[in-house]
This record gives C-alpha cells, sequence and structure tokens, in this order.
C-alpha cells in the first residue's frame, strides 16, 4: 500500500515538475516573441501605466495562456516591470525584449529638427510651428527674448530686443511633445556659448568692436553667398570698407529693411529700393544695420572675426553663386557689365 501511494506521489510531484517546467519554458519564450512582423510599432506609455498596460498595447494574440505565462515572466525577470512613461518606435520584427528593454532604460524615439543657416527668425518661427510632435509653447513674438534671457547675461542685448541672429544654426533632437520653446532656448545658448569662443580667438585689428556686430556683419556674409571658400574674402571686403568709411552696400540688408517696414517683396531690389533710407538700407546708411539679418553659421561667424586679408573693395555675383572680387571701381564696373550681359544672354 505504502509503495503505491509513493508510486501515486512519484508521479504527481513529476507532473508537477513537468508542468513547471511548461510553464517556465512558455514564459522563458516571452521575451523572443516578435510582437509585429508586419509594420511599425508605436507605443506611447504614460505615466502611472504599468508593465502590463504595454503588454496589453503588443499587437499580439494576448489570452489568458498568453498573460499567465507573461505574469510568470515578470517574476522571473522583476526588472522587466519597471517601465518608464514615454514615446517609444519600434521597427516591424522587434521581439518583446527588445521592446522592453528599450522602455524600462526611457530610451525614447528622438526626432529632429533642423534650423537652416541664412534663414530668418520669422522663418524659422513658423517651421517651429508647423513641425508635428512638439508642444507648441511659443510665447507672442514681442516676449521671446525675455523669455529666452538668462540671469545677468547680455547675450543679444539691443535697443530692438532682436533675436535676429542670435540663434545657432543647428539640428536639434527631442522627444515626443517636447517644448518648441527649448528648442529655441537651446539654439539661443549654444550660439551664446560659440559667439563667447569665436570673439575671443578674433583678430585684434577688426574694424569691428562687439560681439553682437559679429553676429551682424556674419549674417550678411551668410546671405551674400553659401560658398565656403568666399566667406573670408567677402568678409575682408566688407572689413575693408569699414575701415575706410565705405558704405557696405549690401543688396541683402535692403531686401531686410523692406520687410521689416511690413512693404511686401517680390523678389526684385528697385532703384526706388536702394534709395529708400530704411534703417537696414546699407546703400544709405554708414556702417552695420542695427540688428543681423539672418541666422549666421559658424562659419560665417569665424570669417567676420578672422577676415581675408585682401585689398578687394567689391565683388558682384556670376550667376552660379560665386563671386567675381575686384580692387577697384573700375574694375567692378567692368565685371558687373560682364555677368549681366550673360545673364541677359542666358534668360534669351
Amino acid at each position: 500500500m505504502l509503495k503505491k501511494l509513493l508510486i501515486a506521489l512519484g508521479a504527481l510531484i513529476c507532473l508537477f515538475l513537468v508542468a513547471l517546467a511548461f510553464v517556465f519554458y512558455k514564459a522563458g519564450a516571452i521575451p523572443d516573441k516578435i510582437a509585429n512582423p508586419d509594420e511599425a510599432l508605436v507605443i506611447h506609455l504614460k505615466p502611472g501605466q504599468t508593465a502590463s498596460s504595454v503588454w496589453r498595447m503588443l499587437p499580439i494574440s494576448v489570452d489568458k495562456a498568453q498573460s499567465l505565462w507573461f505574469r510568470v515572466f515578470r517574476k522571473m525577470q522583476p526588472e522587466y516591470a519597471r517601465v518608464k512613461a514615454g514615446y517609444y518606435e519600434f521597427a516591424p520584427d522587434s521581439t518583446v525584449e527588445e521592446i522592453f528593454t528599450r522602455i524600462i532604460k526611457a530610451d525614447e524615439t528622438l526626432f529632429s529638427i533642423t534650423l537652416v543657416e541664412g534663414l530668418t527668425l520669422n522663418q524659422w518661427l513658423a517651421f517651429i510651428e508647423s513641425t508635428v510632435n512638439l508642444h507648441q509653447d511659443l510665447p507672442p513674438f514681442n516676449e521671446l527674448y525675455s523669455k529666452l534671457k538668462t540671469g545677468d547675461s547680455n547675450f543679444c542685448e539691443n535697443p530692438s530686443a532682436s533675436l535676429e541672429g542670435c540663434l545657432l544654426p543647428d539640428t536639434y533632437f527631442y522627444a515626443f511633445n517636447d517644448s518648441a520653446l527649448s528648442i529655441l532656448k537651446r539654439a539661443f545658448e549654444a550660439m551664446d556659448a560659440n559667439l563667447d569662443r569665436i570673439w575671443q580667438e578674433r583678430f585684434q585689428d577688426i574694424p569691428i568692436e562687439h560681439p553682437y556686430e559679429a553676429l551682424i556683419l556674419a549674417s550678411i556674409i551668410e546671405k551674400e553667398t553659401a560658398v565656403d571658400a568666399e566667406r573670408g574674402l567677402i568678409a575682408g571686403v566688407f572689413s575693408n570698407r569699414l575701415e575706410l568709411g565705405m558704405r557696405l552696400q549690401t543688396d541683402p540688408t535692403v531686401i531686410y529693411g523692406i520687410i521689416d517696414s511690413g512693404e511686401a517683396f517680390d523678389g526684385n531690389i528697385t532703384r526706388t529700393h536702394l534709395r529708400e533710407k530704411t534703417r537696414y538700407n546699407t546703400y544709405r546708411i554708414d556702417g552695420l544695420p542695427p540688428t543681423p539679418i539672418a541666422m549666421p553659421s559658424l562659419a560665417s561667424l569665424e570669417a567676420a572675426v578672422k577676415p581675408d586679408l585682401t585689398d578687394y573693395l567689391y565683388f558682384v555675383a556670376k550667376g552660379d553663386g560665386s563671386h567675381e572680387f575686384s580692387q577697384t571701381l573700375e574694375e567692378h564696373n567692368q565685371a558687373v557689365s560682364l555677368y549681366q550681359l550673360k545673364r541677359k544672354q542666358n534668360t534669351n
């Protein structure tokens, strides 16, 4: 009798161990399970949601048995319960383990926004406001400067409280629903730090006396050329003109002045525009305009404070993105005639 009881007990123990092994086997297979073999998966986990919430978001068959295996798995791997709120995107064929590993590390999906050099603040703001997945918390235009200025820093202080030119063009990464204002703040602080460094490395005999003037000059250089090899030459031309007391006479400032005055600009600069005395028209005002006219790149900033040593006083666009440089007005007029003629021939 005792022998039969022992055999029965042994059989029960074996069955229990087999069942237990089966449960652990099924639970152990959870991490390798493909969550979604066909398309990308988005999980937006909010504060307070748990590992079970993530499990229910997976596009797999979550029946009672699967839920049992998952509960056992979570007991086996308690760290998988420490999920972090956030926005996560997963590629097709991601496994359950890959999904949970990222979520417990708060390895959120990042987005990017590229703020391009040579554009104006208004163009940047319009682009930011059209960008998805950003929390649109930009204050009114006239409050932007005060929102970005920190402490006693005098970076970018100017009578107009203008932010033009004061933000660093770059690609900025952000998480889902990050603050749009925080992007501008990062760009503001990045320009502050870089301008300080570049100003410390400047040539000591340049005809500008303040870092803000470097921003203004750099913005004009940025608008005049996209050819890296020309930035230093154009900076040299403007430095020579400032040294001699000549007006800069640069078209991009005229265009900015037209827009700043509220006038519509159709892309063509007229004689009337050149004669109009706006605060930005460098054909009519001496020295630099009051603020930058665009967001300058670091390359243009470097050129502004380290201009090429040259005798050039003039340049004209060739029509291919580059420029012809001249030392005398006579040479310049000849170059203007030549390239204007070429443009007319190309349009006929």
